[in-house]
């Protein structure tokens, strides 16, 4: 149960390593290959654009001053907290040794994954005891997510486990009996206490949280609060005692606002004590993504493309693919705009050898140098066997795509397969891609994209799968249609329902749907509202609803009459035909909360 460990271009742990030893001893080495990745960097970077002045950078600060020790025990993506760290000034010294802890001057543990793991490596490495040592004589600290959680005296995530015990209390698992939806997943408001310091520039304002379980406040544990959350009941947002700090929101995921809690912590008494920041949060945010299907053009550059229907190609005579910009400058771009994540799908990784496409991995890694909000990626993620007969495990591939900045992946084809399986053994073999997968890095980073078709019945009794009465008739007046699930980008259709797909992919540990519609898609006429309630309505995972959006005012559609939490839009963000801004000023105008 443990990440791959790959070289990688920035300084890390992940090379050898106590930490790395421990976590990827159950797993083969990727290491030959990935040192071919730097023969593959990319030029593409973000145009020039204006960004916050800081008042207060680290390159003022005496070289001593301007390290940060981080704690990366080689899980999921903490490239995002170096490339923060790095955007305000700070260099990483990253941790070996217990004594690394120790000595450490300021100290940051971006923990990622699931709650046993992590302690395994860090009681095995020596690195509890050393960790305990360090807040219990109130050094400066700053945990993020699973570095809250961690500080408690045990989770019932696979468990119980149990934890560092510095703070009384259990971290338990979101009760989705409520109607909440489980991972907790986007931007939710936080209610502070006077004393939050680093938390007090956020006022108002949402910040990102990716989550499946969480600690609740007692009187116990009440002296360490510095803010809480409510989501179906009230939890622990975040702790502080002296120098000690701890989020269970990603900071370095949450924009502006989330290098202002770095900032903060890294340069203490650099601030004055309170500046009120204006903000409207009050309760978790419709999220609103931006889509970038990647391939490469006829010529082998990488290009933002769109499809219709999923038809990628002009139709010209020249019939090429249709190039709507370049990656990393258009994520970038939508970063600016104000979206609130952005989905980078390789709509050709079906075909080939994923960890053989070197742009794409240096596509997230340029991408996560400047771009704050969470990145997910998709296309070829499973099991794979190359030309030479080697054997690489869904786990590995997930793996350097974690650690090339993605904060979730998507599973396309591999997920339908494993669904198909599934329903007919009911048995949960543990070697899914789905479950692999979500066992190591938690459910909330593995996203399932279902591609559905409409395929219209006379009656709901002739297909076995489940059919739905339309709101609109089909082309010869059919009244109802069930939804028939492809893999390898839309090309073949399989013997199973996009219903029966998202109620076996929520029970095999998938965190989120991206819900396509093959129907729909480049139409610009709208969601397919019966999908998307249907879909949504029927699991208690979030449910993205992506393919048809052509105004604004489809965006409001899909959020009132469906349970969707976020909307996903490709083209009319290409084309600047609906700028994210005027889509999230619509939202707010009609009464959605979504993240200004």
């Amino acid at each position: 149960m443990a990440a791959a460990a790959f070289s990688s271009s920035a300084p890390s742990p992940t090379s050898p390593s106590r930490l790395t030893t421990v976590l990827s001893s159950s797993l083969p080495s990727l290491l030959s290959l990935s040192r071919d990745f730097h023969k593959a960097q990319l030029q593409a970077q973000f145009k020039s654009s204006p960004r916050r002045n800081l008042c207060v950078c680290a390159s003022s600060l005496p070289p001593s001053d301007s390290v940060v020790t981080l704690l990366d025990y080689g899980a999921g993506n903490v490239r995002s907290v170096r490339n923060a760290i790095r955007h305000l000034g700070f260099q990483i010294k990253d941790v070996q040794t217990p004594a690394d802890i120790l000595n450490a001057e300021r100290l940051i543990f971006p923990g990622v994954g699931a709650f046993a793991p992590a302690m395994d490596v860090l009681n095995k490495t020596g690195m509890a005891e050393a960790l305990c040592a360090y807040i219990e004589k109130d050094r400066p600290f700053l945990g993020i997510c699973l570095g809250l959680q961690l500080l408690f005296e045990s989770s019932t995530e696979n468990g119980p486990v149990t934890g560092l015990g510095l703070i009384p209390g259990v971290v338990g698992k979101f009760d989705a009996s409520n109607g909440f939806r489980v991972p907790h997943i986007g931007w939710d408001a936080l209610q502070t206490a006077e004393d939050s310091e680093i938390l007090d520039e956020i006022g108002n304002r949402h910040v990102y949280f990716v989550h499946s379980y969480r600690a609740l406040p007692s009187e116990e544990n009440k002296e360490w609060i510095s803010s809480t959350c409510n989501y179906g009941d009230t939890f622990i947002s975040s702790v502080r005692r002296g120098n000690v700090h701890a989020v269970q929101f990603h900071p370095e995921k949450s924009g502006d606002v989330g290098l202002s809690v770095l900032r903060r912590f890294l340069l203490p008494k650099s601030f004055p004590p309170k500046k009120p920041t204006d903000g409207r949060a009050s309760k978790l945010a419709k999220r609103v993504i931006a889509c970038l299907d990647v391939r490469a053009n006829d010529k082998g550059d990488l290009v933002v493309t769109k499809g219709d229907q999923y038809d990628v190609r002009e139709n010209t005579e020249e019939n090429e693919v249709r190039n709507l910009g370049k990656p990393v400058e258009l994520a970038g771009q939508y970063y600016l705009d104000g979206a609130d994540e952005v989905s980078f799908l390789n709509i050709t990784g079906f075909r080939d050898f994923p960890l053989g496409d070197l742009p794409m991995l240096q596509v997230l890694r340029n991408t996560s140098e400047n771009v704050f909000v969470p990145l997910t990626v998709g296309g070829g993620i499973r099991d794979f066997t190359d030309s030479t007969g080697k054997y690489y495990s869904s786990l590995e591939v997930a793996s350097e795509y974690f650690r090339s900045g993605a904060d979730k992946i998507s599973i396309g084809s591999d997920a339908v397969y494993a669904a198909e399986e599934y329903l007919i053994t009911k048995v949960k073999t543990g070697k899914t891609s789905i479950e692999q997968i979500s066992r190591v890095y938690g459910n909330q980073a593995v996203v399932v994209s279902i591609d559905p078709r409409r395929v219209y019945l006379s009656t709901p009794t002739d297909v076995e799968f489940k059919a739905i009465k339309l709101t609109s008739p089909g082309p010869n007046g059919e009244e109802y249609a069930w939804y028939q699930c492809t893999v390898s980008g839309g090309r073949e259709g399989r013997p199973i329902g996009a219903y029966e797909l998202a109620k076996a992919v929520e029970e095999l540990g998938a965190g989120e749907i991206l819900l396509n519609c093959i129907d729909c898609d480049g139409q610009g006429k709208g969601f397919d509202i019966d999908l998307i309630k249907l879909i949504s309505d029927a699991v208690s995972i979030p449910v993205i609803a992506s393919s048809g959006a052509g105004a604004a005012e489809h965006f409001s559609e899909v959020f009132k009459k469906t349970n969707a939490s976020a909307a996903l839009a490709a083209g009319i963000f290409h084309r600047k035909e609906v700028p994210i801004g005027s889509v999230k000023e619509h939202l707010w105008k009609d009464g959605i909360e979504v993240r200004i």
